[in-house]
């Protein structure tokens, strides 16, 4: 069995551990204090692979609380960009723990994002495509989106923005005389053949 004959601790405060006078990898303080390991402990491959693994999945939780402190994300986009640097069972371990901590909200996350790109003035469809690329389930997705169009406002968000984007970006293109050019564009953002319509419409009775 592999014998763990030194143990030296890092600038960053991890303990390195050396089997058989080759370095294999570090723990963290807590991992390490819980193991009990001393030089000259003789172990398991299958003890050393757990201690491996332990390491690694504290690792995935210190980069998911760094990229949380950044930003907020949804479960599903923190795991992928975990399983970019981790492995699948130290990422989906990481996401568990911060769901444990309460700071992973999926809803939360999906009505601020659908908020802010409104603003940006995209389309349902490019929102609903962006909450999907987020990691967002099309069901938590659906009702964010349409939390954000209130039977109580008096114009269409969607027909508000295709209003402004007509206005601010293809003002010259529609004095030209090319409106399939605008009306294809705006389909290209997503915006729906009877949005466009009325937009383009507007635009001309204006």
């Amino acid at each position: 069995m592999p014998e763990l004959t030194q143990i030296t601790q890092t600038k960053k405060g991890r303990y390195a551990l050396f089997f058989d006078g080759e370095f294999a990898f570090s723990l963290d303080e807590e991992t390490f204090a819980a193991a009990g390991l001393h030089t000259g402990d003789t172990l398991e491959e299958s003890e050393i692979a757990a201690l491996r693994a332990k390491s690694e999945t504290r690792k995935a939780v210190d980069k998911a609380m760094d990229l949380l402190g950044v930003r907020d994300h949804a479960a599903g986009e923190l795991y992928h960009k975990l399983c970019r640097k981790f492995d699948a069972h130290s990422a989906a371990a990481a996401v568990a723990k911060m769901q444990e901590l309460d700071l992973l909200d999926d809803a939360a996350f999906a009505r601020r994002r659908a908020a802010e790109l409104m603003r940006k003035r995209k389309s349902r469809r490019a929102i609903l495509e962006d909450l999907a690329a987020k990691g967002i389930d099309r069901d938590t997705a659906v009702q964010a989106v349409e939390e954000l169009y209130a039977p109580d406002e008096q114009e269409d968000p969607e027909l508000a923005n295709a209003c402004a984007l007509v206005e601010r970006h293809y003002a010259a293109k529609l004095a030209d005389g090319k409106w399939q050019q605008v009306a294809a564009a705006l389909a290209r953002r997503g915006f729906s053949h009877a949005v466009i319509r009325q937009a383009l419409d507007r635009y001309g009775t204006e």
